[in-house]
């Protein structure tokens, strides 16, 4: 299937300059949702993952449905002050400014295998900074799989030492 058909440009979106790619036509067509799940399924080798993180927002449309397929649980990754217990948190830059990210400290333990998704790689710095997460936490990231990558803002540079993927390159 051409996933690259449901996803659309909008241009100057969140800011002047920035051209967001939109993924709604995509969740909203059952088929390219469910062909879509199942194709970045087949871009992870056969390995234990024990959780999925993914990252608010865009992450949470497809890091629940990869856990469930996986056996495996789900961990989300919020803005800071959205979770209600000790946390812990990584500041990072992206495209369009500078962020914070958190969860819960006692969701991962040391040498729990984790799979990290979100929708797009752009700087990479929002997956960086989730990744330095769950090693501090004692996690191992196996891979981290994308919906699609953003090849000129070479957000794979970012996360040197990881297995990265994407269902869709731009």
């Amino acid at each position: 299937m051409d996933f690259k058909k449901f996803v659309r440009d909008v241009n100057d979106f969140p800011k002047q300059g920035v051209v967001f790619k939109d993924i709604t036509p995509l969740l909203k067509n059952p088929e390219a949702l469910q062909k879509a799940n199942e194709a970045m399924l087949q871009l992870l080798e056969s390995q234990k993952i024990d959780y999925v993180v993914g990252m608010e927002s865009r992450g949470f449309f497809f890091a629940p449905m990869l856990a469930a397929r996986l056996e495996a649980g789900f961990i989300p990754v919020r803005k800071n002050g959205k979770l209600p217990h000790d946390t812990i948190t990584a500041s990072y830059s992206l495209e369009y400014g500078d962020d914070t990210l958190e969860m819960h400290t006692d969701s991962i333990s040391k040498g729990d295998r984790v799979l990290i998704h979100d929708d797009v790689l752009a700087t990479g710095g929002t997956a960086r900074a989730v990744c330095d997460m769950v090693e501090k936490l004692g996690g191992e990231v196996v891979q981290c799989v994308f919906l699609l990558e953003i090849k000129a803002l070479k957000g794979e540079e970012k996360l040197n030492g990881f297995k990265v993927t994407s269902l869709m390159e731009y």
